[in-house]
């Protein structure tokens, strides 16, 4: 009895949210609409695209309610509502999600207030299912009933508000847009790298050793001595060359990844990062490996991670988690530094720091987050996905 007595106590609760939104979207979309149709022409259209903006919003707050209470993810695909006034009115007007948001919120004025069949519930289920329960020592019937309607308003929503297959479509298309956009961007970027590096190293090491290899072979006949000295000196030039050209290829792909696999390469790369870092990456020591693309982001996020936290916060302490998940590699960095890391929009022309690791995660179709409040700690995670 008291379990069922604390279910439909939570159900009450859900529904009273289901009241409460229905009647805040009865009472403030009724009034937009009639502000859009009733007022002057310009000033309706005006007021369209912010009216579905909000019944966007009070869909995703149903969406979210629903997912809370079934403890699953209803997703959401609309299609962007921005620029000129022309662009705004033909997205709300033809984009899938607003007829079925309309269709939700026509079918949410009547099961909405399903809520209320739950006041007289109560008084006459702690009554009879009191006595139920305690004198016949039976399951109690009314109380349930009131699990029962929160299940009910939940399934209808879920139904109501879950996208079509074209327009999880749509939006699949659009977010692979933008990955390829950034790809695009991070290649880019790389390219710069690589070339900027190559100019202002090795290219500059090699035109110095090509110059003095000249002149020693002029100075050696008149000066042996000389030429000697020119000679060690280009000697050094070019074995300075090499280490310039090392550490380019090591920019494009580390080769101790191909040597020690993702596992051993993090954990070197944590014993020269001049922090105290603790690493675990067990699921990567046997079994197959990830594709080289995915091991070179996942290293390529824990380098910056490692690095940022080694300038940046403050602290001598950071930890490395490697681990295999059903569908791909999941790489977490967290560091117990002042924390205020951000990616902001636009920042990082270069490809580095933390707009550089969400574009690489990105172009492997990967997530990515940040979690860092003021104070720390910073908690980088990625999501890579592959077949093991």
């Amino acid at each position: 009895m008291r379990e069922t007595v604390r279910r439909a106590g939570r159900a009450t609760a859900q529904l009273a949210l289901a009241v409460g939104l229905t009647a805040f979207s009865f009472a403030f979309i009724t009034v937009l609409e009639i502000a859009a149709i009733g007022t002057v022409a310009v000033l309706g259209i005006w007021l369209l695209p912010e009216t579905v903006l909000l019944i966007r919003r009070i869909a995703g707050a149903k969406r979210s309610m629903t997912s809370a209470w079934t403890g699953q993810e209803i997703p959401e695909a609309y299609q962007p509502i921005s620029g000129p006034l022309r662009d705004r009115l033909r997205t709300a007007v033809r984009d899938p999600g607003t007829l079925a948001d309309l269709r939700w919120m026509a079918a949410n004025y009547v099961y909405g207030l399903l809520g209320l069949l739950a006041l007289p519930l109560w008084p006459a289920g702690l009554l009879a299912d009191g006595i139920w329960c305690g004198l016949l020592r039976r399951r109690p019937v009314i109380l349930p009933l009131v699990g029962r309607l929160a299940d009910l308003d939940a399934a209808w929503s879920a139904a109501l508000l879950r996208p079509s297959p074209k327009a999880l479509l749509a939006k699949r298309v659009e977010q692979l847009t933008q990955t390829r956009a950034g790809a695009i961007a991070a290649h880019g970027a790389e390219l710069r790298r690589i070339e900027r590096d190559l100019h202002d190293g090795a290219q500059a090491r090699l035109v110095s050793l090509s110059m003095r290899i000249g002149l020693a072979k002029r100075a050696y006949e008149r000066d042996p001595q000389a030429g000697r000295r020119l000679l060690d000196e280009a000697q050094e030039h070019a074995e300075q060359a090499l280490a310039e050209l090392r550490h380019v290829v090591r920019g494009i792909h580390p080769p101790i990844l191909t040597d020690r696999g993702l596992g051993g390469a993090v954990r070197a790369l944590a014993a020269s990062s001049g922090l105290d870092v603790t690493v675990q990456a067990d699921d990567l020591d046997d079994g197959p490996r990830a594709p080289v693309a995915v091991e070179s982001a996942a290293y390529f996020v824990v380098a910056e991670a490692l690095t940022n936290a080694s300038k940046h916060s403050g602290s001598a302490q950071a930890a490395v988690r490697l681990a295999r998940t059903r569908t791909g590699l999941r790489v977490v960095v967290r560091d117990e530094g002042k924390g205020g890391a951000t990616t902001p929009d636009g920042a990082d022309a270069g490809g580095t720091g933390l707009p550089g690791m969400r574009r690489r995660v990105a172009a492997l179709d990967g997530t990515f987050n940040v979690t860092s409040p003021a104070g720390g700690p910073t908690v980088i995670e990625a999501e890579l996905p592959c077949a093991w």
